[in-house]
């Protein structure tokens, strides 16, 4: 068994308030969630508007396959988050 994780810090300049940053939040959280069938989460920056980071944790047979998803998810939350990526930190266990 592996545990793949992903850390990815997005920036976006035209969030104002806190209440706009959740939003955002909670969709992509929610749709990453439905799709994937993975872990996900606000893990840090909650107070700063502009800064959104999100922690993903998936399970799978092989490194492969991890990979696989890991990519998957990466690519969902591009096209489907308004913010732009700044940062993916990426480990497998």
């Amino acid at each position: 068994m592996l545990v793949g994780t992903l850390q990815i810090k997005c920036y976006a300049p035209y969030v104002h308030s806190l209440k706009e940053k959740r939003m955002i939040v909670k969709s992509i959280t929610g749709k990453v969630k439905n799709k994937f069938n993975a872990s996900v989460s606000e893990v840090g920056q909650q107070d700063i508007h502009q800064t959104i980071m999100i922690g993903v944790a998936t399970i799978a047979d092989s490194t492969a396959q991890c990979d696989s998803v890991l990519d998957h998810i990466l690519d969902f939350v591009e096209e489907h988050c308004e913010a732009e990526m700044i940062e993916v930190i990426r480990e497998i266990r």
